[in-house]
């Protein structure tokens, strides 16, 4: 009976490159679940006058998927210093911004986006697709007033160490 049920079971079809739903991309794909939920939500990060990364994504979309692991870099590099915050738009979509506090407000319909806010609640970085880390290191230096350091405002190179998960290696 066992073998007869386990014949009709399909096999995993978890990949990097499709549009299908594989679960938290940031525990499949960066080997990093941390990061879902976040710590905080923008509204408190904005009334506590914190840095902000805010990364919009889709938990089935492959953009978002290779994205996954300069997020969980961002993790890595920035710790404590910045409120990483990553949000599945799925909520967001066909529902009205409630200010500057509400995700919904700065997301521009597409995955993955990366808005970073100063403490002062400026956005100093907004842009849309396979963002380069370098770009994004650069931006929360200035938002945080933090140096970076030697090789962090260079482009990092995604590589793959396994048929699912990649990491952000710095030159």
């Amino acid at each position: 009976m066992v073998c007869w049920c386990s014949a009709w079971v399909a096999p995993v079809q978890a990949a990097l490159t499709n549009n299908n739903y594989d679960g938290n991309i940031y525990a499949l794909y960066a080997g990093n679940g941390s990061l879902v939920p976040p710590r905080s939500t923008l509204g408190q990060a904005l009334d506590a006058h914190r840095t902000a990364v805010v990364v919009y994504y889709l938990d089935d979309a492959s953009a978002s998927k290779r994205f996954a692991a300069v997020v969980s870099e961002l993790q890595r590099v920035w710790g404590n210093s910045v409120e990483l915050i990553p949000i599945a738009t799925d909520p967001l979509q066909n529902r009205r911004e409630t200010g500057a506090g509400d995700p919904a407000h700065y997301w521009s319909g597409l995955v993955p986006q990366v808005v970073v806010i100063d403490p002062q609640g400026q956005v100093v970085l907004d842009a849309n697709g396979q963002v380069d880390i370098g770009s994004i290191n650069k931006a929360v230096s200035q938002a945080t007033g933090i140096a970076l350091l030697e090789g962090q405002g260079n482009s990092g190179t995604t590589v793959s160490f396994n048929e699912l998960n990649s990491e952000v290696q710095q030159p």
